[in-house]
């Protein structure tokens, strides 16, 4: 197993929390990317489903695709009368053309592009939508600004994923656009914690790395003056968003 695999695969040990812990996405993000529904959507790399549950309220038809079988066990669970598909963006268990929209939360970053884009592109309709985004902590808020600091000590952290804003989707696709989205979740000491404990740097670190990275976000919510001694905070995100047409 390569190193981005042993990362890309380490969530479903801690899916149940994963499902607990992880942000949604604002349906503005969804609707700007891919319209209104009906229509048919692909959530790539789905996860425990937090953006295909958006897409279902939204009213689409969804299929969920997603390489990890317990984080697969954990949408099914999550998300009544829907069961996702085992696959990956380098090969989707869907046929040609199948799809309106595919969409991606925050797991673009995981692809290989050169045989991601051409699948996606198999799966997708003429004139269909490619819509990856993903939520990133707002780091202007300074007790956030001071969890950055944390996980970047991290010892088995990855390196940062392109901006999504850089990206190139190839010849297949028209010439993409972005858009950003501010929301916020509201979060508890356990969630924050729980938070961390989802991300794949934690889950591959030795034990004695995870004690240490979670010692210190207790230390940050029970010392932090906008934190400390407080049940429930305000978790805000910025959302961004690409999007780009099928050609």
């Amino acid at each position: 197993m390569t190193g981005i695999d042993r990362h890309r695969l380490s969530f479903g040990a801690a899916a149940d929390t994963y499902q607990r812990a992880r942000p949604t996405y604002p349906v503005e993000a969804l609707t700007w990317a891919i319209g209104e529904a009906p229509g048919r959507v692909v959530d790539l790399g789905a996860g425990t489903g937090q953006l295909t549950r958006v897409a279902l309220a939204a009213g689409f038809e969804v299929t969920p695709v997603e390489p990890d079988p317990g984080m697969r066990a954990a949408l099914d669970a999550a998300t009544p009368g829907t069961t996702a598909r085992e696959g990956s963006a380098e090969s989707v268990p869907l046929p040609d053309g199948y799809a309106d929209a595919v969409v991606v939360g925050t797991a673009y970053h995981w692809f290989d592009p050169a045989r991601a884009h051409p699948e996606i592109a198999r799966v997708l309709r003429p004139g269909g939508v490619f819509a990856p985004m993903r939520n990133d902590r707002d780091t202007g808020v300074a007790w956030l600004a001071r969890l950055e600091e944390i996980i970047g000590s991290a010892h088995y952290r990855q390196e940062e994923p392109a901006p999504l804003a850089d990206v190139d989707f190839g010849p297949l696709f028209g010439p993409p656009e972005w858009a950003e989205f501010r929301h916020s979740v509201v979060q508890t000491p356990q969630g924050l914690l729980d938070l961390v404990t989802t991300r794949s740097w934690y889950l591959v670190s030795p034990e004695t790395e995870q004690r240490r990275l979670a010692a210190a976000v207790r230390e940050l919510v029970a010392t932090h003056p906008d934190l400390a001694g407080r049940d429930g905070f305000a978790l805000p995100y910025v959302t961004t968003v690409c999007r780009a047409a099928r050609r």
